[in-house]
């Protein structure tokens, strides 16, 4: 009769434990899979703070008129289009316009000799998926456990980018043969980045 009191008080005690800890696990999953904590831009200048591209940009039609491409060695242009807007390009989130694909789309600095060298990113892009940078530089950022590289040519555009906790969502550059769009949630920003492999 001592054994079934006492079994009686402990399983209930165990299943609040295990529901104690259940609670604790969905918390800290939670936490693990939320943006990182820290100085998000005023979400009021129509830029980054959360929001996420439905979709990446379209090609970028060819300009009429010919090609008009920078010089090489030029000094990367500002995008600011408007108030409190950064000079990297981004994305509007009113309507998920990418600003400076249309500049950039002959841009030689983004010419590959062999694109997709190291192959093809063989996880999730696009907006269903949101990465945490796992530390690195530009020249080297991990992913999950992958690497990738920004373009030479948009390092100025990524220094305020926070590499070992700021989340990005990688798309497919559509001009650019062998590069990916990583768009930084947090900023509303993005830079032309190379997979490099696991």
């Amino acid at each position: 009769m001592k054994a079934l009191i006492a079994a009686s008080l402990i399983i209930p005690a165990l299943a609040l434990g295990g529901a104690a800890t259940n609670a604790c696990a969905g918390q800290q999953a939670k936490r693990s899979s939320a943006p990182a904590a820290h100085a998000a831009p005023p979400a009021d200048r129509g830029v980054g703070a959360g929001h996420i591209p439905a979709h990446g940009p379209p090609p970028t039609p060819a300009p009429k008129g010919g090609v008009h491409a920078p010089a090489r060695g030029a000094s990367p242009p500002t995008f600011r289009d408007a108030p409190g807007h950064p000079e990297a390009p981004h994305v509007h989130a009113e309507n998920d316009e990418w600003v400076g694909m249309q500049a950039m789309r002959d841009n030689p600095a983004y010419h590959l000799d062999h694109p997709w060298e190291h192959g093809h990113f063989p996880q999730t892009i696009g907006p269903s998926h949101i990465w945490r940078l796992h530390g690195g530089v530009a020249a080297r950022f991990n992913v999950g456990g992958f690497f990738f590289e920004v373009a030479p040519y948009d390092i100025g555009y990524c220094t305020d980018w926070l590499w070992d906790s700021d989340d990005i969502v990688l798309y497919l550059d559509p001009d650019h043969p062998g590069w990916y769009l990583a768009y930084n949630v947090r900023l509303g920003t993005y830079v032309h980045v190379m997979y490099l492999g696991p």
